[in-house]
């Protein structure tokens, strides 16, 4: 069986072409579009025409690629870029009548659960109590789980390119105030996911996304042509001097460094910040980086679950409530059974 997933992101339209055995996804060809959609975003926050356009002859290459490795319509969802749109419904519109493509959007929790269901397959169950963090273009995603599934699950405005638009985009390098009203924002904004992840106390906690791959890279982890099954670690320590080493530089000059590709060489320092503050603050000293994320995790939920699963998602969302039901910065939890509180304040930790 043959099976495709097409991811609207932020920066890059990426599409994954699977042949599925035993229930694994296993990779037969990918492809990506640079569109920096987060980049043609009006002041009053609208795509407009002229990025929906882009995004249609994107979306339309990847339609015909899939087709040419004798995949069906590809499983086509987007995230924050084209969530938080006012004019989100004329783009979905425009998309389906110009592509066929139903594209569904993904609520925040969602893109968090499914998340965490391709960390926890690809982790195995060895990884005990599992801690995710996944910085996107628009958000971070973290979630906590001791099974298939996340327990708590939060969707911050914490991404990359997010920060980086309101904080540094009028001077490069960014000034020493900026960066420190971008940290205070950060520990404001995880002040309670933070606590939560201390007292749960995870046995492993994982990364996903292209910026916590690429901070690795910096940090001296495997490129990427070592292929998937290379252990890759990310130590707050050496993140801690990455961002001492981002700081001080312009944008040309970040991309110049191992890992850190031209494309994301803008946003880097922001990922960067929001990296090791949310290492620092939720008590995790190392992150092991996680070749499997949200793409993997809704190809696993579409092999599970079906095509029924999948139409469900455009009417109500993963929690099987509106798409609008979680709000970025909110935090959904399935209660648990409580324990002995151990909690370390953040001033405490190395």
């Amino acid at each position: 069986m043959r099976i495709s997933v097409l991811d609207t992101g932020s920066n890059t339209v990426r599409l994954a072409v699977c042949d599925v055995g035993d229930g694994v996804p296993l990779p037969v060809h990918t492809a990506k579009w640079k569109l920096r959609l987060s980049e043609q975003v009006g002041s009053d926050g609208r795509l407009g025409e002229e990025a929906t356009d882009h995004l249609v002859k994107a979306l339309n290459a990847a339609v015909e690629t899939a087709r040419r490795w004798d995949a069906p319509e590809p499983l086509a969802f987007a995230t924050a870029v084209v969530r938080d749109a006012p004019d989100r419904a004329d783009v979905l519109r425009t998309v389906h009548s110009r592509t066929g493509l139903r594209l569904r959007v993904l609520p925040g929790e969602a893109e968090a659960r499914l998340t965490f269901l391709g960390a926890r397959r690809w982790m195995g169950w060895r990884s005990g109590p599992l801690a995710l963090f996944d910085i996107g273009g628009g958000t971070l995603e973290v979630a906590f789980g001791r099974g298939r599934t996340p327990e708590f699950v939060a969707c911050l405005p914490l991404g990359a390119n997010r920060l980086t638009n309101e904080f540094f985009a009028s001077t490069d390098p960014p000034p020493p105030s900026e960066v420190a009203a971008l940290r205070r924002k950060v520990r404001h904004q995880l002040r309670d996911v933070s606590a939560r992840i201390r007292w749960e106390h995870p046995h492993t906690a994982v990364a996903t996304s292209r910026t916590f791959q690429q901070l690795g890279r910096l940090c001296g982890a495997a490129p990427g042509r070592h292929g998937p099954f290379v252990e890759r670690v990310l130590r707050r320590r050496d993140l801690r001097q990455a961002v001492d080493r981002l700081v001080p530089l312009s944008v040309a000059e970040r991309a110049g460094l191992p890992g850190i590709s031209a494309p994301r060489a803008r946003q880097s320092l922001a990922g960067a910040l929001v990296g090791h503050s949310v290492m620092k603050l939720s008590g995790v000293k190392a992150l092991m980086i996680c070749p499997w994320a949200l793409r993997e995790g809704i190809l696993l939920r579409y092999l599970e679950d079906g095509a029924d699963w999948w139409a469900d998602l455009e009417r109500h969302g993963e929690s099987g409530q509106g798409l609008d039901a979680t709000p970025v910065g909110t935090m959904v939890a399935t209660p648990v059974v409580p324990r002995p509180l151990r909690m370390a304040t953040p001033s405490s930790l190395p």
